[in-house]
């Protein structure tokens, strides 16, 4: 829902997190770099990572809270193969440079956004939207269409791969220095 940060965008936060606050926490660089695959599927998996952690849930919910508002992460949540549950598309546009924030900020709007990133490329902003249906999804880009002034392309997904979308930041745990990864 939020515009997805590049591993360079990551690590630049973090060497401005380290350098604003020295270094991150233990708590901080596992939440970060440990758990963005197989949360644990249980009514409570804040407590499970918690007990792996040897830490209080709360404390889990406040660090992942904080992690948030830093900019670290934009959510934590399942991800579901793409049309297995509604339907969705990557979509594209191309924006004039001096209009991509203000697009940019249409685009974030709408809770059916789950990326929204810009690219050096004619078409420069790419998003992906999921929604209940293919009328609600197409519902959505006709939207986006008329709020921006600007055609949207959708690209639906033709043949299904699978990406790891998990980054290992490379943290050495001792020093709160990247590593070579």
């Amino acid at each position: 829902m939020h515009r997805v940060n590049t591993i360079t965008e990551v690590n630049d936060q973090l060497n401005a997190h380290q350098h604003s606050q020295k270094k991150l926490t233990d708590l901080e660089k596992h939440l970060l770099n440990d758990f963005q695959h197989n949360l644990p599927f249980v009514s409570r998996p804040f407590n499970e990572l918690a007990k792996q952690l040897g830490t209080s849930e709360d404390v889990v919910i406040d660090t992942l809270n904080k992690l948030k508002e830093q900019g670290f992460i934009s959510r934590v949540g399942a991800v579901f193969r793409a049309n297995s549950i509604g339907a969705s598309t990557l979509a594209a546009m191309a924006v004039p440079v001096n209009e991509v924030e203000s697009i940019a900020a249409i685009i974030n709007s709408y809770s059916e956004v789950n990326h929204n990133y810009q690219r050096e490329h004619h078409f420069n902003l790419w998003f992906v939207v999921t929604a209940s249906g293919e009328e609600m999804l197409n519902s959505v880009l006709y939207d986006i269409e008329q709020r921006s002034g600007h055609p949207v392309m959708s690209l639906p997904m033709l043949e299904d791969y699978h990406i790891d979308l998990g980054f290992d930041l490379g943290m050495d745990f001792e020093c709160g220095q990247e590593t070579e990864v």
